[in-house]
């Protein structure tokens, strides 16, 4: 079982992807999908409620930085501080990524998933930053279709391109 607290209630989920917050990165992944981009989501939340929500857009913006967290970050706009926040994204957070989670003292991040791309998982807990991997098929299968139809773009976005 999967556990929310919401202000006073709590709310029990059989499955982590049944998890809202989870479900709407899982929904910007597929929105970043449906305008021809690499299908990785995130979304910020702070005392129970979404504050800013992103996906991937490097393709579609030709812009190298722009990913999911980072969207997301930028979404959310200025909250002063981010104490208490959450990000959870669809996939563990690269090194970029995870530099601005430490940078902005975020405490806690919560992935869908981290076999396709390991990230900076270690590098985020060695800052003091819980890291939870859902390891969800869902996003695990997004991916895998995705860098079978797109191989290219997957190799350019992880920076491994030759």
């Amino acid at each position: 079982m999967f556990f929310i607290l919401l202000g006073v209630s709590m709310v029990i989920f059989g499955f982590a992807s049944e998890d809202p917050f989870m479900r709407e990165a899982i929904n910007e992944a597929m929105k970043g999908l449906s305008e021809g981009g690499i299908p990785i989501g995130s979304v910020l939340v702070k005392d129970g409620r979404i504050i800013g929500a992103g996906h991937n857009k490097r393709i579609q913006d030709s812009n190298p930085v722009m990913h999911a967290e980072t969207d997301c970050l930028f979404n959310a706009g200025r909250i002063g501080s981010y104490k208490g926040t959450t990000l959870y994204s669809t996939l563990m957070p690269c090194y970029f990524c995870a530099g601005a989670v430490v940078q902005f003292g975020i405490k806690k991040v919560i992935v869908g998933e981290s076999k396709t791309f390991p990230g900076a998982r270690e590098f985020m807990e060695a800052h003091g930053v819980q890291v939870i991997d859902l390891d969800l098929e869902e996003c695990k299968e997004m991916m895998k279709n995705f860098i079978e139809a797109n191989h290219t773009l997957w190799m350019e976005d992880i920076g491994t391109l030759d």
